[in-house]
């Protein structure tokens, strides 16, 4: 065994699922939280395994220039051979929509419409050109449903664009998106570990679902996978034996994109079209939902990560 693990992050509460599955399999493992910090570019990384779950929400905690100070770590870490899982193409996607969803796009999978805006005026004319009778705006950097709101007219989105209301993107960047209407109220979120598929979950969006026809957390964490159940009905239900060919295609992006460790999210339009419209590469997993369904993503993360200790680290 090779050097020790080493999770990069900014949330201890995102990680501490992590870490006691960590300790229940005796793994040696040391946590960076990136809040702030230095990196010296002219030393040498430690041997290891280098596992990044750098959040695009973080800046709600407090912690805006994570990511960047993440990007500048994963740099020194792949210029030097490191084996870094989820690098910097994963945070790029991470933070980015509109990276996700060109990324989505060239790998031949179907996304929502979708215009990005810069400018308050801009994202008005975003409305018109989409051409669209229902719409949602959303974050370009997001998580948790950042700035996700449902309209189905121009003079709605003006009156919450020029209100007091309308909170912009930490990067600048709203998208103005396709409304994917749903026969069901649910999505499917799909969860991969070293790129393979764990398990599908369907997410119950009915209450609050008109907020959001395509994401499963909003702004106070009430869908949130690590949030409490708000009702009787479990949000959260794995769905046994879930087989698509969507999942073929989605391991064949993770590939292509470097990511490892992954959460996919999708919906079903009225005529069983899948619309793919969120990747997480800091996925998290519902205790509850896993314990009656037998299985674990934080148990076979960290199985991954242990396994990937006995991979030999080269430098370039």
């Amino acid at each position: 065994m090779s050097g020790k693990i080493y999770v990069i992050h900014e949330n201890s509460e995102w990680t501490a699922h992590l870490a006691k599955r960590l300790d229940e399999l005796g793994l040696p493992y040391e946590e960076w939280h990136l809040n702030e910090g230095t990196i010296d570019l002219s030393t040498i990384p430690p041997e290891g395994v280098f596992y990044s779950r750098m959040s695009a929400s973080s800046h709600t905690r407090g912690h805006r220039f994570a990511p960047e100070l993440t990007e500048a770590v994963l740099s020194w870490l792949e210029r030097h051979g490191r084996n870094v899982i989820n690098g910097n193409r994963a945070l790029r996607l991470e933070v980015s929509k509109v990276n996700q969803y060109m990324a989505l796009d060239a790998a031949g999978i179907r996304t929502p419409k979708t215009i990005a805006a810069v400018g308050k005026e801009q994202i008005i004319q975003a409305a018109k050109d989409a051409g669209l009778t229902s719409f949602i705006t959303k974050h370009n950097r997001a998580g948790k449903g950042l700035g996700v709101q449902l309209f189905h007219s121009l003079k709605a989105l003006q009156e919450y664009v020029y209100g007091p209301t309308f909170e912009p993107s930490i990067d600048g960047v709203t998208l103005i998106q396709e409304y994917i209407e749903a026969p069901a109220p649910y999505i499917t979120r799909c969860e991969f570990v070293g790129g393979k598929f764990v398990y599908a979950v369907r997410v119950d969006t009915s209450e609050g679902f008109e907020l959001c026809p395509a994401d499963a957390c909003t702004i106070d964490d009430l869908f949130c996978p690590v949030g409490e159940e708000q009702s009787e009905k479990p949000k959260f239900q794995i769905i046994e034996d879930f087989n698509d060919p969507i999942i073929e295609k989605y391991e064949a992006f993770l590939r292509q994109n470097n990511i490892q460790v992954a959460g996919i999210e999708f919906i079903y339009n009225q005529y069983g079209e899948i619309y793919t419209y969120d990747i997480n590469t800091n996925t998290n997993y519902n205790s509850d939902a896993e314990a009656l369904a037998g299985k674990y993503g934080m148990l076979e993360l960290a199985k991954y990560l242990g396994s990937q200790l006995n991979v030999k680290s080269m430098t370039y």
